[in-house]
């Protein structure tokens, strides 16, 4: 196994609402990601998926906890040094792909700022190169560089969003559920794109979403998110044919089934029924990469 290229260490992110309440968003959470790894992060809505994200990539000041990037310490205070690489090696494809581009600015600058940035071009022509060949990979054509994001449709938008990403040729890129606003059929072809894209490049996904056929399909391992906690870690295939924790049990329970005869007879768990019949919440490893994490509502 080759070093994790993101560790993540009991990170915590609370936010101080009055002198008397704090929202405690995200409670000791920890786990690893490996180069050309997808790890899936699934939970309900308010679980903290985004704010995990958020708080990787330093748009949050993590409340306590230690994160690594490449071999680099990104929680705490940074250098400038520290901050060039990790914007360089680490994006964001964001959940909403019409609030995160730029109304004003043409799709080719938009793509084109983290060139302009960190220098990495020669000339203008090689910079319109760059953005012209990053456009056609995700679908588009060279000539959209000259448009502005609201002439694109949804998915349109959301391939815009990924080719910000891509352009640094990063190692690192956090997925923000950046398909829930698209079309099921739109759906499957970006998934698809960065897939291949992945290939091409090895680089590894933080694939943050609550639709778990689609986390099935694009990640490696999954960790189960609840109410901050990270209650459960492990292979796809471990998680999705032995579910250990309760939550876990509900949450794929819900899952549609495609099959309309195994539709018809798919029982709901609830989560209380689940959870009587969970007597050990102590940490105990059930093989050597899943593992099922006490927790405590607080």
């Amino acid at each position: 196994m080759s070093e994790p290229l993101l560790k993540v260490k009991n990170l915590r992110q609370h936010f101080k609402i009055s002198r008397g309440f704090t929202v405690k968003a995200v409670n000791g959470v920890s786990f690893e990601i490996f180069p050309g790894e997808t790890y899936g992060l699934v939970g309900e809505s308010g679980s903290g998926k985004t704010t995990i994200g958020r708080s990787i990539i330093r748009l949050y000041d993590p409340t306590d906890g230690e994160i690594f990037f490449n071999r680099d310490k990104i929680s705490g205070e940074l250098s400038h040094k520290i901050w060039r690489r990790l914007r360089k090696n680490m994006q964001m494809i964001f959940q909403d792909p019409m609030s995160s581009l730029n109304p004003r600015k043409k799709i080719g600058d938009i793509i084109g700022e983290g060139l302009d940035i960190h220098k990495l071009y020669s000339t203008r022509k090689e910079r319109n190169e760059i953005i012209g060949e990053i456009l056609k990979k995700v679908g588009l054509s060279p000539a959209h560089a000259e448009r502005y994001p609201q002439q694109f449709s949804g998915g349109q938008r959301q391939r815009v969003g990924i080719a910000r990403a891509l352009v640094m040729n990063p190692k690192l890129i956090i997925a923000d559920e950046c398909i829930s606003a698209l079309d099921v059929s739109i759906q499957a072809q970006v998934v698809n794109l960065m897939k291949d894209i992945q290939h091409e490049t090895n680089c590894a996904y933080l694939f943050i979403a609550h639709d778990l056929s689609m986390v099935k399909y694009i990640s490696d391992r999954i960790g189960v998110l609840h109410k901050g906690y990270l209650v459960e870690t492990g292979t796809t295939r471990e998680i999705f044919s032995n579910p250990a924790h309760p939550y876990t049990q509900s949450l794929l329970s819900a899952v549609p089934q495609p099959n309309p005869a195994v539709e018809k007879n798919r029982k709901l768990i609830s989560y209380d029924a689940a959870a009587a019949n969970y007597e050990n919440r102590k940490m105990r490893r059930v093989n050597d990469d899943h593992f099922v994490l006490d927790w405590q509502e607080g």
